[in-house]
């Protein structure tokens, strides 16, 4: 069964978003040679993708550790809040927190689960105090020891498509 995005992007399309998130300072020229297309259009297809919504932004990752946030930690949280308003205040305030890497409403036990870059144990036992101010009534902190995997990579070309 094809897909609704193989309708709206052709191969050439799905090469471009794929060298562009492994690379994203890939130059439009070594894109262009990549996909066997023009630089003009090339860059055409690129700012196409950016107008449709199919690239959300180009950023730098940075090495937390380098930087000093030497713990990354996984907190799930529930509460009773239940008005949409007041849920909407919660996401809100989530969102403006730093420290909130990502942020994800769930099914089940938790009601969310957050994502969060600290530096040591004291910013992350701030971070807790304010999380309790929120209205949270159940938190439950998981510290990654060691990251096995990282990516943000999706697999848009896979081996099955032929390379």
């Amino acid at each position: 069964m094809e897909s609704i995005v193989s309708k709206i992007l052709d191969r050439v399309d799905l090469q471009i978003l794929d060298l562009l998130q492994k690379e994203e300072q890939i130059s439009n020229a070594e894109l262009a040679r990549c996909v066997n297309l023009s630089p003009p259009a090339t860059h055409a297809r690129v700012k196409r993708l950016e107008s449709e919504g199919f690239i959300d932004r180009h950023v730098a990752i940075l090495n937390q550790e380098k930087l000093g946030f030497d713990l990354l930690c996984f907190i799930f949280i529930s509460t009773n809040i239940h008005q949409a308003e007041k849920l909407e205040c919660l996401e809100k305030e989530l969102k403006e927190m730093p420290e909130v890497l990502e942020c994800y409403c769930l099914t089940g036990e938790y009601d969310y689960l957050l994502k969060v870059a600290n530096k040591d144990r004291k910013d992350l036992e701030s971070f807790i105090r304010k999380l309790n101010l929120l209205g949270i009534t159940k938190i439950q902190t998981s510290l990654a020891l060691r990251e096995i995997k990282y990516s943000t990579v999706l697999p848009i070309i896979t081996d099955t498509d032929g390379k």
